[in-house]
């Protein structure tokens, strides 16, 4: 009896070691923040460069954009050079390129929601309210830019 009580604990020990080991794994590998969101139809084929952005491989990512941005003024070139600039701690950068992303699309969610990760992570909680509202008209029934933004500003609060 007792050595049956022992095999139960020894199985469930084991099993969440498994779910452990697979779980831990996957969450580490995830992508960054919805780098998917390609809005434009006249966009360049993203595909590698995501694929950088989702490994992090930032350095790579900024060479091919750099190279895209010189033959496409393209909204959704412009936000990705945004998110890796911003993700390489340049902010300044990241900053001109989100703005040049929105002067060509001003209704472009994916930027709206990077420019306010980008003033969280500045700390001017100011403008990244400024970007939540803008998502907020943009997606009154909700969406995923304006989700993830909400997230970022609440995690700042609670910091």
């Amino acid at each position: 009896m007792k050595q049956s009580y022992l095999g139960k604990h020894a199985l469930f020990g084991l099993l969440g070691a498994i779910a452990v080991l697979t779980i831990v794994p996957v969450a580490t590998i995830m992508p960054a923040y919805a780098v998917d969101d390609i809005e434009g139809t006249d966009a360049p084929d993203l595909t590698a460069v995501q694929a950088k952005i989702a490994v992090k491989d930032y350095k790579g990512a900024l060479a091919d954009l750099r190279d895209l941005a010189q033959d496409n003024q393209q909204a959704d070139v412009y936000n990705l050079l945004g998110f890796t600039l911003r993700k390489t701690g340049d902010f300044t950068t990241a900053l001109t390129y989100y703005n040049k992303a929105l002067e060509l699309k001003p209704d472009h969610k994916a930027a709206r929601e990077y420019l306010g990760e980008l003033y969280v992570e500045t700390g001017d909680m100011a403008k990244a309210n400024e970007q939540l509202a803008s998502l907020q008209k943009l997606c009154p029934a909700g969406c995923e830019e304006l989700e993830d933004l909400h997230k970022a500003i609440d995690t700042k609060v609670t910091k």
